[in-house]
């Protein structure tokens, strides 16, 4: 430490000043494509590729309650003229106009529509009569309103979580310069990390989207104080049994980074389970997360160390940890819950396995029908538009259903008997010899009834291909089907493996791994709750496959904190006191590790899309469930009541008994738990 903390220390302001060239560029490669969002072999995808260059359309709906007057009509026809649309189209209830704006492929460009859209705007409210009500909706609008949402994410989403991680900071340390060492350090891990995914995606072909981006962010920050927190912990420690902080730091080193890297790997593994995946949001995001957390682990592990070692004591300032002083490594608080689980390690598991079991009942309660009007925490203009579209237009007006076929005529007739659709419009021609049909339907587009009707007009017309939006909603839960069943046995297979390794064993994993998913059920039971009594009771699949994969990944990071402590007890003082004594010992850093993280997740809460928001919610809850009841109650409760064959097939022999610490006062274990330890 002594020869290489300046070397190290400079190589990592080296990396940073040559990350920063890159790193503010990710948003230049970040593209939020219909195609990234979609299976990457379905027909609805399919479609997209053979939609003819200028067959985008703007809509705008104008409406009056009392029904359009002469001059509106007058209006909205100078409207039409001046943006060479076609329209108005009236509605059957007299109260509303329709007006179509062609549009060109260069204007629905990411970097283009929003200059259009204000165009549009401002030549719809110059003359517009007064009362009349006029919105801007269609593909192009929602599209926009999707990339202005993720686009306004960056900044704040960084901010917010810088604020929240040095609060927590603060509040665990009290002390100014240990709050900034933690931050200097993951910052340097975010850095690299978004200059590590933007070269990825411009040479090697990453996908990144909005959404993924900003869960890099909180995910760096939140495993990487996390890290950081372990790390500072077993340090204080040391530096009151080494007068020397270059040994202390060595020694703290030795002890955690055993967790901290099983904790990483697993995370990373689990992550990157998600190249697996149909879906091409979801299968981008695994790299793109698990670079994050790989440069969180580097930084944490070399950068951190040397940063602690080079202001030494004085980082913990004012409250000094002293060579010789009292390691006081547990807190009244967690030696009381220590010996509580001791004494009634069965009674505890099973009261606290019912309780997390009545949580899950919540998800009765849950909804995979996001619907695209709830697809935003407030609704913009786009959404408002296709309310007001549906209300006086027939329901599929706003979003036809596109049939390419080869045989048109053929299509027509066959269409036209299909339940379900409302009218068949003019075909058009298509790209590379294929000719679309559009198809409107009696019911709301983004509805089930809608996507039923898709699936049966695929069933009567197997060698066309299907498009438009609710055929692409229809492959999304489809898709999104497949991956559930593919991915989350991929992801406990991970976890199981990784535990197995790090214990050493194959019962405690598989005890390990039940509480996980027991966890993960109470969790989305509790969230969906949540969701209910602020309004968003339905979730999109997405949610049900990320909440997993983070709680999964990140939520045993804890019990992976605490069994390789436990593990390390019980070799010094036997199983019945050896695993309360690592609950009472890693009671306050784990928690507050807890604490950080659910926190940086719930910053996803704040989002202004309905499907981040949730993500963040469920992660968060399950988190601060992990943290407070599965890992201080449940698991310890479990191993203590299994006994010594948690460990089994290994053997864990008792390597001295006289210098074993002994409990807390409060955390007695009684004598018949000693005699099966």
């Amino acid at each position: 430490m002594r020869v290489v903390k300046w070397p190290a220390v400079g190589a990592w302001l080296l990396i940073a000043i040559v990350a920063s060239m890159f790193a503010g560029r990710v948003g230049d490669v970040e593209t939020n494509d219909l195609r990234n969002w979609l299976p990457a072999t379905a027909q609805s995808t399919r479609a997209l590729d053979l939609m003819p260059p200028s067959d985008e359309s703007l809509l705008v709906v104008y409406a009056r309650q009392a029904g359009v007057t002469a001059e509106d009509r007058a209006a909205v026809a100078a409207d039409a003229a001046a943006l060479r649309g076609e329209g108005p189209i009236p509605a059957e209830d007299g109260r509303a106009l329709l007006l179509i704006v062609p549009l060109t492929q260069a204007q629905v460009q990411e970097d283009a529509i929003a200059g259009v859209l204000g165009t549009v705007r401002a030549e719809v409210d110059s003359g517009r009569p007064s009362g009349l009500d006029a919105r801007l909706t269609g593909g192009p609008a929602a599209s926009a309103d999707f990339d202005g949402a993720f686009d306004a994410l960056d900044e704040t989403l960084l901010i917010v979580t810088v604020s929240v991680v040095a609060l927590l900071l603060l509040l665990t340390y009290r002390s100014p310069v240990l709050l900034l060492l933690p931050l200097i350090a993951v910052g340097a891990a975010s850095q690299l990390a978004n200059a590590l995914v933007y070269l990825c995606a411009k040479h090697l072909g990453l996908v990144v989207d909005g959404a993924s981006a900003g869960i890099l962010t909180v995910l760096v920050f939140g495993a990487g104080t996390d890290y950081a927190l372990l790390l500072i912990s077993r340090y204080r420690e040391e530096l009151k049994r080494h007068e020397d902080r270059h040994a202390a730091i060595r020694a703290a080193l030795k002890e955690s980074l055993p967790a901290i890297v099983a904790s990483a790997a697993t995370v990373i593994l689990a992550l990157l389970t998600l190249v697996f995946a149909d879906m091409n949001s979801t299968r981008g995001l695994g790299p793109v997360a698990a670079i994050g957390i790989g440069c969180a682990l580097l930084a944490m592990t070399t950068l951190l160390p040397m940063l602690l070692v080079l202001v030494g004591r004085w980082a913990f300032w004012p409250l000094i940890p002293r060579f010789g002083g009292t390691v006081r490594e547990s807190h009244g608080l967690w030696s009381r819950v220590a010996g509580i689980v001791a004494r009634r390690p069965g009674p505890v598991w099973m009261v606290t396995a019912l309780a997390l079991v009545g949580l899950t009942v919540g998800v009765s309660a849950l909804s995979t029908a996001l619907g695209r009007e709830d697809a935003f925490v407030s609704k913009p203009e786009s959404v408002v538009g296709f309310e007001l579209l549906a209300a006086h237009y027939p329901a599929g007006s706003s979003s036809p259903v596109d049939v390419f076929t080869k045989e048109p005529a053929a299509v027509r007739s066959t269409l036209e008997g299909v339940p379900g659709v409302a009218r068949v419009d003019e075909p058009s021609p298509g790209l590379h010899g294929w000719t679309l049909v559009p198809v409107v339907l009696s019911d709301d587009p983004s509805g089930p009834a809608a996507r039923d009707t898709v699936a049966r007009i695929r069933a009567a017309l197997p060698a066309a291909v299907v498009g438009g939006e609710t055929a692409q909603e229809l492959d999304k839960q489809s898709t999104m089907d497949r991956d559930l069943r593919l991915i989350i046995p991929l992801i406990l297979l991970v976890v199981f493996v990784v535990l197995v390794v790090l214990l050493r064993a194959v019962v405690a994993p598989v005890l390990l791994l039940v509480s996980v998913v027991l966890s993960f059920g109470a969790a989305l039971g509790a969230s969906a709750l949540i969701f209910e009594a602020i309004g968003f009771a339905a979730v999109d699949k997405t949610v049900l496959l990320m909440g997993f994969l983070f709680l999964v990944a990140l939520g045993v990071d804890y019990t992976i904190f605490l069994m390789t402590r436990a593990r390390e007890e019980v070799a010094r003082m036997g199983h019945a006191r050896g695993v309360p004594r690592a609950l009472e010992v890693t009671g306050g850093v784990i928690t507050s590790a807890g604490l950080v993280l659910a926190a940086t997740f719930a910053v996803l809460a704040m989002m202004p899309i309905v499907f981040m928001m949730q993500i963040g919610i469920v992660v968060a809850v399950g988190v601060l469930l992990d943290t407070f009841v599965v890992r201080t109650l449940l698991v310890p409760g479990l191993v203590l009541h299994v006994g010594r064959g948690s460990w089994w097939p290994g053997r864990l022999r008792l390597q001295t008994s006289a210098d074993s610490p002994p409990l807390s006062e409060g955390a007695g274990v009684p004598p018949e738990l000693v005699r099966r330890g």
